[in-house]
């Protein structure tokens, strides 16, 4: 039986990232997609101009609709764009108890721009958190989110505020090698991957999803966040330029 994935996130147009990647991403490590989108974006491999949200309502009915049909195995949540958004998505985690819950705590795309109206910090370690087995931001995102610089002092403040595991990926940072640190209530572990040559569209979108149909198959927290991690290697190794900016990892 292939797991049932339910995606919570945004639409980007150009294929790259957002409700795209995921569904990639679970195809290809042998899991199903379903969707709730919370916003359309404008935007391209090397920028976003715009995005509308999804009316509350619109998406209350999707989310009884498909609630009324599957049982899920995992949950990833992308793209929130409002509190209101976040709250919804709170209210539905509270119907699908036990199921584990990988957040990426999106606020601005990798190519650049804005993808909230507000300041989603408190409301998404507040309220959505604790819901959620696994936070994955980068450390620019974890430094927006705790106020710290560090990532260990970011780390460390996301788990004692949420109670839940934080992985800080390290994309962002100028060093050789990147080095994502998974910080959980018993420690710390790190692991070091090759820095691939270019930049790209949709890889924090991809991991999260990646981890989530791991552990829709089964693995442990900690098993599918290393295989996930090197799936999605996997992934930037066979990456393509699609257009004119970022390029976008081949994920099959």
């Amino acid at each position: 039986m292939k797991p049932n994935i339910l995606v919570i996130a945004g639409h980007d147009p150009s294929g790259g990232a957002g409700i795209h990647a995921d569904i990639e991403a679970i195809r290809a490590l042998g899991g199903f997609a379903s969707t709730l989108i919370t916003g359309l974006t404008v935007q391209n491999s090397q920028n976003v101009k715009g995005f509308q949200l999804t009316d509350i309502d619109l998406l209350q009915q999707q989310a009884d609709t498909l609630l009324e049909d599957y049982a899920y195995q995992a949950v990833k949540i992308g793209m929130t764009g409002s509190v209101a958004i976040i709250d919804f998505i709170a209210r539905l985690l509270e119907q699908l108890p036990g199921i584990p819950v990988i957040l990426d705590p999106v606020l601005a795309a990798e190519a650049g721009g804005s993808l909230t109206r507000e300041s989603l910090a408190d409301a998404m370690l507040d309220r959505l958190a604790p819901h959620c087995e696994v936070m994955t931001p980068n450390l620019p995102e974890a430094q927006l989110l705790t106020g710290k610089d560090s990532v260990a002092d970011c780390g460390e403040t996301l788990v004692q505020r949420t109670g839940r595991a934080a992985l800080i990926t390290g994309t962002h940072d100028t060093t050789e090698q990147v080095t994502n640190h998974l910080f959980t209530d018993s420690g710390e572990q790190a692991w070091q991957w090759e820095r691939l040559p270019h930049s790209y569209h949709g890889s924090g979108c991809t991991l999260a999803s990646a981890i989530a149909c791991l552990r829709g198959h089964g693995e442990s927290l900690a098993n599918a966040v290393a295989d996930g991690q090197a799936h999605v290697d996997r992934f930037l190794r066979g990456a393509f330029q699609p257009g004119n900016g970022q390029y976008v990892p081949d994920r099959r």
